[in-house]
């Protein structure tokens, strides 16, 4: 399938014209966040499938999901930041939102993450009868299905049509933020308060970390991703809003994705547990000396 509206047959040009020192900037700026969302969020998804143990776990199901979609935004960005592409309608060397939807996926997971953490800690005996790992798996391929089926949609749509399902897809988001927010404070009421109810051990401090972790990474997902999403309101109600030359340029853009080195730099220093499968499995093997220490 061909995901690219290339314009002209001579290629897709670069995404800045190297007149100014701005543009080397801008271009070195985007290849090493590009390699360093990679190596950051790749090796977590090794680490969780090479381990059994993180397999295992409900919680950690959900890290491998955002962890594959922010090692696919890495790469995505080779594309959207190294060349001169622009999203959306008008579309400009695109790839039909295929790219940019990868955040989408991880939106809903972060949601569906919240709630797993809250029926865990605050209704264990539901959630050990009914979420199971299979339970699970299945919500985090929904994920995928819900965000692309929408995404592929809009491909075969008249353009007048895919307009409305984008704006109709906007509002859309706009409850799920909502939402998350929503959860965000009620799994932080449950943290300080709840689980201080419960006696010491190595369960409550599963629990602690758990919800330590997903609070963290959705109010950071949230404080990058959200600038963007307020511009694109802006500009569908008014016209207005901010306008950038291409994907590359665009600030708001840049704060979104770079929730791909974010959300798994969290995973790992909040997780001991993935920390040490991470020396094991994927430090250790290219640096000796990781794994003595």
């Amino acid at each position: 399938m061909l995901l690219l509206n290339a314009t002209d047959s001579g290629g897709v040009p670069l995404s800045v014209n190297f007149d100014s020192p701005e543009d080397y900037l801008v271009f070195i700026f985007q290849i090493v966040f590009a390699t360093t969302a990679v190596l950051v969020a790749g090796p977590v998804v090794v680490t969780i499938l090479a381990t059994r143990s993180l397999r295992l776990q409900n919680r950690f199901l959900f890290m491998l999901n955002t962890s594959v979609c922010d090692t696919l935004v890495g790469f995505s960005v080779y594309y959207l930041g190294l060349f001169d592409v622009q999203e959306g309608y008008p579309s400009r060397n695109g790839t039909y939102n295929m790219l940019p939807s990868l955040l989408g996926v991880n939106l809903v997971t972060f949601l569906f993450a919240e709630f797993d953490r809250y029926f865990a800690v605050c209704h264990p005996f539901f959630y050990t009868r009914y979420i199971t790992r299979r339970v699970v798996i299945s919500v985090n391929v929904y994920c995928w299905l819900h965000v692309y089926s929408r995404t592929i949609l809009l491909i075969f749509l008249p353009l007048s049509k895919a307009q409305q399902v984008y704006v109709f897809g906007v509002v859309n988001l706009q409850v799920i933020v909502i939402t998350k927010v929503l959860m965000t404070i009620k799994l932080y009421v449950v943290a300080r308060f709840q689980l201080n109810r419960d006696p010491p051990g190595a369960e409550r401090e599963s629990k602690k970390e758990s919800l330590r972790i997903i609070i963290l990474v959705v109010i950071i997902f949230l404080v990058l991703w959200c600038p963007s999403f307020i511009n694109i309101i802006i500009r569908l109600l008014t016209g207005g809003g901010l306008t950038f030359r291409n994907t590359a340029t665009n600030l708001f853009s840049i704060m979104a994705r770079f929730n791909a080195v974010c959300t798994p730099s969290v995973y790992i220093w909040g997780s001991p547990a993935l920390r040490e499968a991470l020396v094991r499995t994927v430090w250790g093997r290219v640096c000796p000396r990781c794994r003595r220490r």
